[in-house]
């Protein structure tokens, strides 16, 4: 399995402010980045599951919700977040 519970721990420390706060907006957007880019990776191997393709849209669109509330609530978190994980160029 792609995401283990360790994996999960190690993003929600270094995104979140600790490991168990897994409700932390930051921690949020940075397991579903992670997801997201797993799933692409798949994608280009499996043009046509469209199982897969429905479930990465339903990610994006799940993260770019957190991104616009964390835009509108914590502008500064928002910039750092977007810094961290690289998600515009």
């Amino acid at each position: 399995m792609y995401l283990t519970t360790e994996k999960k721990q190690e993003i929600f420390e270094k995104y979140g402010s600790a490991a168990t706060n897994t409700g932390s907006t930051e921690g949020q957007i940075a397991l579903f980045s992670y997801r997201i880019s797993h799933l692409t990776e798949h994608l280009k191997t499996n043009k046509k599951d469209y199982g897969t393709q429905r479930a990465l849209i339903g990610l994006v669109g799940k993260r770019r919700a957190l991104l616009d509330y964390l835009k509108r609530k914590h502008i500064d978190r928002y910039r750092a977040i977007i810094k961290d994980l690289n998600l515009r160029k």
